[in-house]
Formats: C-alpha cells, structure tokens, sequence
C-alpha cells in the first residue's frame, strides 16, 4: 500500500469539500431514459474520477474504506447480518488460523482486490477459488464504463447464479480498466441490490447505471472528508516524537483501521497504545470501536 503521503494539501476545505459533490441537477435529475441514465453516470464517474486523481486524497484509505463498505453490502446480499464494525474487526482482529466465517471472507475479498494494482494475479489473489481466472472481465471492452460492467454481472451470473462476490468484484474491474484506473475502486459492489442482480439485458445497465449515480456522492463526501483528516495528521505528524512516527502516520493514511498491534514491528506494545491514544487527543484519529480493549484507531 501507499507509504506516508507527502503531497500538497488543498488551501480551502471547505472548496475541496464542494468539488467532491454531486451538483443538485446531476443528483435529482435524468434517470428516466437509459440515454439520460448514461450521461448522468458519466458525469458523476467524471467527478470520481477528478476525485480519484487529487494528490490529495490518501487514495489506499479511500479504497480500503470503500471496500469495507462493499463487503458489508455483498453481506447482505447474502442475507448475512454482519455490519462495518464487525468486519472491521475481522479484518485487523483475525489470527493467523482463525476461519473468517462467510462474511468474513467477503470482507477480506474486497481487501484483497482493492489493496494492489489491478491485474489477473490481483484478481486472482482476491478471488482464490475462481475456476475460469478471468475470462469474464477479459471478454468485454466495448461500451461505457458501466456498460462494461453490468455485461460482466451478467455473464457471471449466468454460468453461476449465486456468485455474486466474483460478479462484483470482476464488474468493479471492468469498470475501473474502462476508466483508466490503476487499481480497483469498489462502487458497483458497494451498491447494487440483491433486485438489481435480478435484471438481464438493458434492464441491468439502467440498474447499474442508477447504482454508480446513487453512490458516487458518498464516494466523494468520503474523499472530501479523508483529504481534510489527511491534512489535519499531516499537519501534526512533526511534532510526534516517536522515532518511528513517520512510518506510523504513513500506515495511518492508508488503512481504514489500525490495531496497535500492527504497530508493534516499530514501537513496543505500550508505546503503539500511546501513541494511538496521542492521535486521538490531538484531534486527528479515531477510536472506532467505543471499546475499552481490542481498540481499532483510524482517520
């Protein structure tokens, strides 16, 4: 993942904020037509993408954080009840050995595929028990974006109804090649429905056309609101005094949870605890859990 950013900062929050938004006509309007449907995702994959490429923007983090919010929606797809918090804690909690359970195993799927450069090892990597690695997401480079997706949905469904999880992950990868995207960035399977993946044919691309409009201003409010955090941890990271606390402050921005576990290959157990605890009176982290022991801390 990335390493400690050192990027410029924007000069006005309250201006990044507003560039990482829908504007209202492109919110409200033009669903109605699959024409109308396409131009509107277009637009809002424009303003992802613009968003995508800020210097800004811890993009790992975003990814990361995206990708928790996709395990939890392809949970429920399944009709398993697991929310954020509780993957969160599979994610940074699970020890070597531990099974992960069913919703644990798409959490960590959608970690696997948005971790690294997007290629078939990545994919592979993130979807193991794939038989036919990558014929899907290979077959089909014509059409939008999202076009390109949904014909993956499709075809992954067809030859096995219930692999939602490959069919998500492999649409996401279409989408982001379409775009030009390094990596994999999760918004298909962060919103599409268990009625969506009911429809065939046109009928799937107005649905996936509808998901990327309805999910593209929480992928930019989340952006907007990492790039403030970033900035305000930048903005302290001189005055920590741990000699490693510029390796932390880097692992910070590009994961969604820290343990203070994970910190312990740089700085003793009690030391990682503090120096969590640090960022959190400083305003700059969070402790995500309301716990009082296996505490998570993240931007």
């Amino acid at each position: 993942m990335q390493h400690a950013m050192t990027h410029a900062l924007p000069h006005d929050p309250d201006t990044a904020s507003h560039a990482h938004r829908l504007p209202d006509w492109l919110g409200r309007g033009a669903r109605e037509t699959p024409e109308d449907a396409g131009f509107s995702a277009g637009a809002a994959l424009a303003l992802l993408d613009a968003a995508r490429a800020n210097p800004s923007l811890p993009q790992a983090l975003w990814r990361a954080r995206l990708g928790l919010i996709a395990g939890a929606q392809s949970a429920a797809l399944i009709g398993r009840p697991e929310r954020d918090a509780a993957l969160r804690d599979i994610l940074c909690l699970l020890r070597p050995g531990e099974k992960a359970g069913p919703a644990g195993e798409l959490a960590l799927a959608w970690a696997r595929a948005t971790a690294r450069p997007l290629s078939d090892a990545s994919l592979q990597r993130a979807l193991p028990d794939l038989r036919a690695p990558l014929a899907y997401w290979h077959q089909t480079r014509q059409g939008n974006p999202v076009a390109q997706a949904a014909h993956v949905i499709e075809a992954v469904l067809a030859d096995g109804p219930r692999n939602t999880l490959t069919a998500l992950i492999l649409a996401d990868a279409a989408l982001a090649r379409a775009m030009g995207w390094s990596h994999l960035v999760p918004l298909l399977g962060a919103s599409v429905t268990r009625r969506d993946l009911t429809q065939r044919g046109d009928d799937l691309r107005m649905a996936c056309h509808k998901a990327v409009i309805g999910f593209a201003n929480d992928a930019l409010a989340l952006a907007a609101d990492l790039i403030r955090r970033a900035a305000q941890l930048q903005s302290v990271a001189p005055k920590l005094r741990s000699k490693q606390a510029a390796t932390a402050v880097g692992m910070f921005l590009t994961r969604d949870a820290i343990a203070p576990a994970a910190l312990t290959p740089l700085m003793s157990d009690r030391t990682a605890r503090r120096f969590c605890d640090r960022l959190v009176s400083l305003g700059v982290a969070r402790e995500l859990t309301g716990r009082d022991t296996f505490r998570l801390y993240g931007l």
